[in-house]
């Protein structure tokens, strides 16, 4: 079935019935988080349902999921529309993840396996190459994958698909205000010390957390700031 995207293009997507509303949900909160359906903007069912070749009822379950995630927001009577992201919403999202991912960050260190840190090494280059042809939405993106590998290593599948959704979120809300500003070579600093952590022996749990735990700590603290500065700006 030919799927338009939202780029313009088309993609082949096979759409089997058992996971449809999972491949609607994903194809729109992926366009959410680049930023392609912005926020404020409603997404129209008709227009929706013929861009996927559905009926209205796998749609509407795809919104509603979209909207227990966080990314879109059910107007009775007026429609489904894309959030609009505001400071109080990063307040509320970040000591959340810190605190469940330090969490896993601990427990990783128990659970990792060869393949995992191999996994962990081969993403670290992917950021570093990233890095050096400036490619600031690249180099995010490997950094959440790198993230995503050292939770998934970490044993525990209800913390997991929790940090799973709250890094989703976040990764939306650099995007939505073109936050690409951190400088890498010390995001690389902190990853390349986070990773000699995991492969010394024995590994040392604690300051394997701490590490995490500052590091999440320190990019809050410079978004908000660029967040304020910003918004300081715009005032003037």
């Amino acid at each position: 079935m030919d799927v338009e995207i939202f780029s313009g293009g088309k993609e082949k997507i096979e759409f089997r019935p058992v996971f449809l509303v999972e491949q609607v949900t994903n194809i729109l909160m992926n366009a959410i988080i680049d930023n392609v359906l912005k926020g404020g903007e409603q997404l129209l069912e008709t227009k929706l349902q013929k861009q996927f070749g559905i009926s209205r009822s796998p749609l509407r379950e795809a919104f509603r999921e979209l909207e227990k995630r966080g990314f879109v927001e059910i107007v009775p009577r007026k429609g489904t529309f894309v959030k609009k992201i505001t400071l109080k919403d990063i307040e509320n999202n970040f000591p959340v993840r810190t605190a469940l991912e330090s969490l896993a960050a601990r427990l990783a260190c128990k659970y990792i396996s060869g393949s995992e840190l191999s996994g962990l090494d081969d993403t670290f280059e992917d950021m570093k190459k990233a890095a050096r042809q400036k490619d600031a939405k690249q180099f995010w993106k490997f950094h959440m994958q790198y993230h995503e590998i050292l939770i998934s290593s970490c044993g525990n599948q209800l913390l997991i698909d929790m940090l799973k959704m709250l890094r989703m979120q976040t990764l939306w809300h650099r995007f939505y205000f073109q936050y690409h500003q951190e400088g890498f070579e010390r995001s690389l600093s902190i990853h390349h010390g986070i990773l000699e952590l995991l492969h010394a022996r024995p590994i040392n749990e604690k300051e394997v957390e701490t590490a995490i735990r500052d590091h999440l700590v320190m990019g809050y603290e410079r978004f908000v700031d660029y967040l304020k500065e910003h918004a300081a700006e715009k005032a003037e």
